[in-house]
């Protein structure tokens, strides 16, 4: 009944002229009440229309299609250009297999190529040297009663051989190989193999990502937040109890991201950047706060003593509290700790957003998670028979973490605070923990540990000093803290960032690619955070370097400061199907985006030098 209400709806609103429409409309209105089907799954336009190039000879270029079952190309759409002034190809006269004809709801009559289809376009050249040529490809199609995909371009790299001057060499049976050509960036590629992939090989391979994941900067204030759970067991901890404490935090840690990334995928929602907020942020701070007062002995974390005898008389529940409390932070870590996004991250996401499969994206993030947590339950089960079981160096152990504790609130914090406060905190505690460990005292003759530890005070409050020095005149690193005063002494020195401008939203940015555009410049494009650590690592060691300033200086760079997280933010990101920093986009001088050099994650100057130099022959 419902089915035959809506097909007289959609017929009435296209006064029965588009029947074909009436129906596409009618099945996707069934699918929204019946749920969706694998029938019902989207595939990139990259998928769907998979292209391949060969260089027939000097004078033919072949390319091929392989085209999903299900989707189809407009024969009428092909477009073919190149953009070299001596060589041309001859639209006329390129061949394109016979189609058969559609009613569209687009476009009427019309008609289309279907499975695999071979075209032959014919090469006009002037000169005779080998030589590189940029192919550009326009072409157009749909799927199946479905959606239809704007019009795509696809520019092609092909080495070309030599012309022969024989007059009977157009005859000559020769053919070079398929030259490789990059079409896909990380991302996506890891979203192909999803597809294609087995459920088996995907696991093994995101687990292996994870692995890779755990040794980014964006997991290491996991190590001493496990740590500290551990320490503060204090002298009841084991080699199993220690493990136990370990997997209950990977576990969840695991869980979580699976969670989120199929919501992420989902509804494009990343709660990661949402959860960037400063009053998130301090509260998380002041947990670890909290940790390091009870770690340096000035009250001791325990539950009401009536409230501890209700739950000790339910099975030793106490034990099970801990073990939710070690989950509970494997929670909140994977949620504040880490909101970067990294390729494979990036391409489980997309590979969600574009198929709604959320089991198998959510079963490759959860392998993810857990190769993410492989050296946290190392390192978390070793403490337990390498810390010391009682007497006072389980008491300095405890001091040690609780000044860990302290560097992970101010890690935290340096999300929301000016970058000078941040170095103010740095140097407070390192001051503090200079004194503390003797720097201030007087000489002792006598040889030991101690001296070692006095040793290590002076280094600490020295450094501290300098950081008050660079915070005072507008240094903003903990790692170059008188940067300031070293550019502003010398005004000819080489400059250390990239200068960005910076724009919030599609409009902004869309104006800024047409100016682009005019000027015959390419565009760069960077998503870019506070709270996001590998953007600034990005800034700090990649934009940084003389070579890839020197590459970018014909290039109009922006930067898109998604901090906010706002509506603005999310719409720019689910422009280019983001979920948030760091990622940097290049557009070319005619405002089309070269979506297989879009960077994703951390790339160090080298690599990206190299990326950047690739991009340019095109």
């Amino acid at each position: 009944m419902l089915q035959r209400i809506l097909q007289i709806l959609a017929i009435a609103l296209v006064l029965g002229s588009q029947v074909a429409f009436a129906q596409s409309l009618t099945d996707r209105l069934n699918a929204a009440f019946g749920g969706s089907t694998e029938e019902d799954e989207i595939l990139s336009p990259e998928v769907a229309f998979q292209l391949t190039a060969e260089v027939a000879s000097s004078e033919l270029i072949k390319l091929e299609f392989q085209i999903e079952d299900g989707y189809y190309l407009y024969r009428d759409k092909f477009k073919f250009s190149i953009d070299e002034a001596d060589s041309r190809i001859d639209q006329n006269k390129v061949s394109i297999p016979a189609g058969k004809m559609k009613e569209d709801p687009a476009f009427g009559k019309v008609e289309i190529n279907t499975g695999d289809i071979q075209l032959g376009l014919p090469l006009y050249r002037d000169r005779s040297q080998t030589e590189d040529v940029r192919l550009k490809v326009g072409y157009q199609g749909c799927k199946e009663d479905s959606v239809c995909y704007p019009p795509i371009t696809r520019e092609l790299t092909l080495s070309l051989p030599a012309l022969i001057a024989s007059a009977n060499a157009s005859t000559v049976d020769s053919v070079v190989p398929v030259t490789t050509v990059k079409t896909q960036s990380a991302q996506d590629a890891i979203t192909d193999k999803l597809k294609a992939g087995n459920l088996l090989l995907n696991i093994l391979a995101f687990f292996g990502f994870g692995l890779l994941l755990s040794l980014t900067p964006c997991v290491f204030p996991m190590i001493p937040i496990l740590s500290g759970i551990i320490v503060g067991q204090g002298n009841d901890i084991n080699p199993r109890r220690a493990f136990s404490l370990s997997l209950f935090y990977v576990l969840a840690m695991a869980i979580t991201y699976a969670v989120l990334g199929v919501i992420a995928g989902l509804f494009h929602i990343n709660l990661q950047a949402a959860f960037q907020n400063p009053w998130i942020i301090s509260l998380f701070s002041a947990v670890f706060v909290g940790l390091a007062l009870s770690m340096f002995g000035f009250f001791e974390l325990q539950l009401p003593a009536s409230l501890q005898t209700r739950l000790n008389i339910m099975s030793n529940s106490q034990e099970g509290g801990t073990l939710k409390g070690a989950a509970m932070m494997g929670a909140l870590s994977a949620i504040i700790v880490g909101p970067c996004v990294a390729p494979p991250l990036a391409g489980a996401l997309l590979y969600i957003s574009q198929t709604g499969n959320a089991l198998l994206g959510g079963t490759a993030l959860f392998a993810m998670g857990l190769g993410f947590g492989v050296p946290l339950l190392i390192i978390g089960s070793s403490a337990g028979s390498l810390l010391p079981k009682a007497g006072a160096w389980m008491d300095s152990i405890k001091r040690v973490f609780g000044v860990v504790m302290l560097a992970v609130a101010i890690w935290f914090l340096e999300r929301i605070l000016p970058a000078q406060v941040g170095l103010l905190l740095w140097s407070a505690l390192l001051i503090v923990s200079a004194v503390y460990l003797g720097a201030l005292d007087g000489v002792d003759k006598k040889a030991g540990w101690s001296q070692l530890w006095k040793g290590l005070g002076v280094v600490f409050l020295i450094y501290g000093l300098v950081l008050i020095i660079g915070a005072a005149s507008g240094g903003k690193s903990v790692y170059r803290p008188l940067e300031a005063l070293s550019t502003g002494n010398n005004t000819t020195q080489t400059q250390q960032h990239l200068s960005f401008t910076r724009i919030k939203n599609i409009e902004q940015l869309s104006t800024a690619i047409e100016k682009a555009g005019e000027q015959g410049k390419t565009l760069m494009l960077d998503f870019y955070a506070d709270w996001c650590v590998v953007c600034k690592e990005m800034e700090e060691y990649t934009f940084s370097d003389p070579e890839v300033q020197k590459l970018l200086q014909n290039t109009i760079l922006v930067q898109a400061d998604v901090t906010a997280n706002d509506a603005e933010d999310r719409a720019l990101l689910k422009k280019y199907d983001l979920y948030g920093p760091p990622a940097i986009l290049f557009f070319s001088h005619n405002g089309q985006e070269q979506l297989p050099y879009r960077v994703v994650g951390f790339l160090e100057a080298s690599k990206f030098a190299r990326h950047i130099t690739e991009l340019m022959k095109i």
